[in-house]
């Protein structure tokens, strides 16, 4: 022991922190990136997680061509996120595919057609803003008008020839992004939607709850008129599916980047079961998980359901667990931190165009199905599944 009471370095040190990196940060300079900021200085509590988070899309969801999922819930495209980042990923192939509610997309319209947001305060009188017909979604705010016209735009659009018939959401969403596209060319607008984006890209969007937005409200309104358009649930269901059963049968990585929770995270996560526990086909669940969120786990919802939870359901592979990741942060902090070291740390992808093979998918799943599964119960273990029957078999099967 030295003058000081201070001990020589114990041998064991490098032994019990071999695999942790010493917490010793520089100090913050004038000119640091955030990707610098992230790695340099992000370095415990949930600023670790968001390193850590960064790290993970960075490094193992994006490389080898994996398939990345987003999901889409909380009021995220009213606040601008659209626009700072989830194109310019969109854009770079980092995104593949998206699950999201309707109400981000129906707010995605505003700026595809050049309406007015503006940041207010969430300390108004909203008394005096109704009376004024000013919306706040919290310290966002715009006029009543902006609904009004996005809802006319919706009907006169859904209105087309094209749309006269049962969809999946992700064509719905295709074809309203070309009506948005085509809107936009013609304002003179530059990378302002995520539909005309996915239009553009390829990228197919889903909605878990068609109804539960204005635009599916209008979709409904329409049908009053004798509109032939309905959204698909089943085929939304199976094509989400076909696109994780594509990935893992062809050894890419299948990864799930949640922005919040709710509907949209389960629908993205119950692909795993879908082709497990319904379909019977052997899998083992989504490589990547990655959620950003501020719900706690403890209340038994979804939207803070652990992915160590997701393990005992199929839907995230026990052997990458320890590669998950939680961070407790506002997405509007998050998302512009994780787009901001994504595109400084990544080259862009190649678009993968998954809409462009929608019908090609999921012809495949279904043949996969069709060959291994069963209408009677699966007999399964987590391993390995042994079938009570051979799908395909037109007899039906006997009550239960």
């Amino acid at each position: 022991m030295d003058a000081w009471g201070m001990g020589a370095k114990s041998k064991s040190d490098s032994r019990r922190f071999a695999n942790y990196p010493r917490l010793n940060p520089l100090g913050i300079g004038r000119n640091i990136s955030a990707a610098d900021l992230i790695d340099q200085t992000f370095m415990a509590y949930n600023g670790g997680r968001l390193r850590e988070a960064a790290q993970l899309i960075s490094k193992k969801m994006l490389p080898k061509n994996g398939t990345v999922g987003v999901t889409l819930t909380g009021a995220l495209t009213p606040a601008g996120l659209g626009k700072s980042c989830l194109i310019p990923m969109m854009k770079a192939g980092f995104i593949d595919w998206i699950v999201s509610t309707g109400a981000n997309l129906y707010h995605d319209l505003h700026y595809g057609l050049d309406m007015k947001l503006y940041a207010g305060s969430p300390f108004l009188d909203d008394l005096e803003l109704r009376e004024q017909s000013v919306i706040r979604i919290y310290d966002v705010l715009f006029d009543y008008d902006v609904l009004l016209d996005t809802d006319a735009f919706v009907r006169q659009a859904i209105s087309g020839p094209e749309f006269q018939k049962p969809m999946g959401s992700d064509e719905f969403h295709h074809l309203l992004g070309r009506y948005v596209h085509k809107r936009g060319r013609k304002l003179k607008l530059k990378d302002s939607s995520l539909l005309a984006t996915a239009y553009e890209c390829g990228i197919p969007i889903f909605t878990s709850s068609p109804g539960d937005s204005s635009i599916g409200m209008n979709v409904a309104a329409m049908a009053l008129r004798d509109s032939d358009l309905t959204i698909d649930p089943n085929r939304d269901v199976n094509q989400t599916a076909a696109i994780v059963y594509d990935a893992k049968s062809r050894g890419l990585a299948s990864s799930v980047f949640i922005l919040g929770g709710g509907s949209p995270k389960n629908f993205i996560l119950q692909t795993e079961p879908q082709i497990q526990e319904v379909m019977g086909i052997e899998e083992s669940g989504h490589d990547y998980f990655l959620q950003i969120t501020d719900a706690r786990p403890d209340t038994g919802g979804l939207s803070g359901a652990t992915p160590a939870e997701a393990v005992s359901w199929g839907k995230v592979a026990p052997d990458t667990l320890p590669d998950c990741v939680v961070a407790y942060v506002d997405s509007t902090v998050a998302l512009p931190l994780l787009t901001a070291y994504l595109l400084t740390r990544n080259r862009p992808r190649k678009a993968k165009r998954l809409y462009d093979k929608r019908d090609k998918l999921l012809r495949k799943l279904s043949a996969k199905y069709l060959e291994t599964g069963t209408v009677s119960k699966i007999k399964t273990g987590r391993k390995v599944a042994k079938r009570a029957t051979s799908a395909g078999h037109k007899k039906r099967s006997k009550p239960i």
